[in-house]
């Protein structure tokens, strides 16, 4: 059976920095053309919003609070926003076709479970050693 499948989000969490060898004035394109194309999505309903995430953090632990974010520099988070799409793949193709890939941002795209969490089901934080 071909049944439709109902919508579900997916969140798109941004990484990484701009390639140091592209001219500002070719990224500041990219980031208008973003703009463009994530109000069109928006406009459709195949976006839900999100935000770009500032510079400065913090990192809570049950040892303290210190001061972030931790990730590599390749690694940087700089937003999220949310797909709402029929599956990953097609969440995948969506995100594909943003005009900031070409400056150096990768995506990665991350399907939200609606499920509350339990120390008994498999989930993103079950250590590797209980999979």
């Amino acid at each position: 059976m071909n049944e439709p499948t109902s919508p579900s989000e997916y969140l798109v969490i941004s990484r990484g920095q701009w390639d140091s060898d592209i001219p500002r004035e070719a990224i500041q394109r990219a980031i208008d053309d973003f703009y463009i194309w994530y109000e069109r999505l928006l406009a459709e309903g195949r976006f839900k919003a999100g935000q770009r995430l500032a510079r400065e953090g913090k990192l809570v632990s049950r040892q303290a609070v210190t001061d972030g974010p931790f990730t590599e520099t390749k690694e940087l988070i700089g937003g999220y926003w949310f797909i709402v799409a029929g599956s990953l793949d097609e969440a995948a193709q969506i995100a594909a076709d943003n005009p900031c890939l070409a400056c150096g941002l990768v995506y990665e795209i991350r399907p939200v479970d609606p499920t509350r969490a339990s120390a008994f089901a498999l989930a993103a934080e079950t250590p590797g050693e209980r999979r």
